[in-house]
């Protein structure tokens, strides 16, 4: 399968190696990160870095060794026989590879901007205007119910008032405090 391999100087064989094996180890991490594997240390993704810190990026990471191994390699055996001089052609693997780290590095990042958390918090309610479905009872005697909106979903939640009046249905609401997981609402 590779006996192609045998006829080509070390130095060629060695960007031939390093791009083979740096490809098989990505192949696998790839696999690993979509199918959830915690196979060891090895193939950790760690894509659940904290981005508020100082120094998001870890230079020296197994990750980023694999994908600069990736770009030096497949760079040399790309450009072999276009670059005259193996100086040059190995100072160009070097850049192609630190490349790759950049490009990997940038592609995690607007990943992660990606993600939100969309827990639903009842605490993120307070200050917030809903709609009463269900007739609100006076003085916190009893539990009504309210429509309200929070991160564009539609939340149906049982609410109390302090008011003196029922708040009847369809009159907007704002969330005052929170008292025994029911919300304290307020008429508007």
């Amino acid at each position: 399968m590779f006996e192609f391999l045998q006829h080509l100087d070390s130095l060629h064989q060695g960007f031939w190696y390093i791009a083979l094996g740096a490809s098989l180890f990505f192949l696998f991490q790839t696999v690993f990160t979509f199918i959830g594997g915690h196979h060891g240390g090895d193939f950790s993704t760690d894509f659940d870095g904290n981005l508020h810190h100082d120094t998001p990026f870890q230079l020296f990471s197994l990750r980023n060794l694999i994908n600069f191994l990736l770009g030096f390699g497949w760079g040399g055996v790309a450009f072999y026989d276009s670059i005259g001089s193996k100086t040059l052609l190995i100072i160009i693997s070097i850049l192609i590879g630190i490349g790759f780290v950049v490009l990997f590095f940038f592609l995690i990042i607007q990943i992660l901007k990606l993600t939100e958390d969309n827990t639903f918090k009842a605490e993120n309610l307070i200050g917030k205007v809903g709609e009463v479905y269900l007739t609100i009872p006076a003085k916190m005697g009893g539990k009504g119910k309210i429509q309200i909106s929070l991160n564009g979903t539609n939340h149906e939640l049982q609410a109390m008032t302090e008011a003196e009046e029922n708040i009847p249905s369809s009159h907007s609401v704002r969330v005052i405090y929170i008292y025994d997981e029911t919300l304290v609402v307020a008429k508007i």
